[in-house]
């Protein structure tokens, strides 16, 4: 029985856990502005520097994060990650 209750309380917070970065992917909203590299088909970021300026994460404030076609990015800074949604063919070329 208590296994059981484990298991069920295990899929009900990863699926509530699921529900809201899908949720705060497609609205851009969340303390992350989208999901973590480690939900289901999500690239990881591979790189130590902000995707736009190549300045440290979080060197300008809180490290920024979003989900952009299934690969995560992360900005140093919020006006980064403005930048990058206005033309990002141009920095996601930096991790080709």
């Amino acid at each position: 029985m208590k296994n059981k209750l484990k298991n069920l309380f295990t899929v009900t917070l990863l699926s509530g856990m699921a529900l809201f970065m899908v949720s705060c992917a497609s609205t851009g909203t969340g303390p992350d502005s989208g999901s973590v590299a480690a939900s289901g088909g999500t690239k990881s970021y591979p790189l130590k520097t902000c995707i736009v300026t190549d300045n440290d994460l979080g060197s300008m404030g809180d490290e920024q994060r979003l989900v952009y076609q299934g690969q995560e990015i992360k900005f140093c800074c919020k006006p980064c990650e403005a930048k990058f949604l206005k033309n990002p063919e141009k920095y996601l070329a930096r991790l080709r």
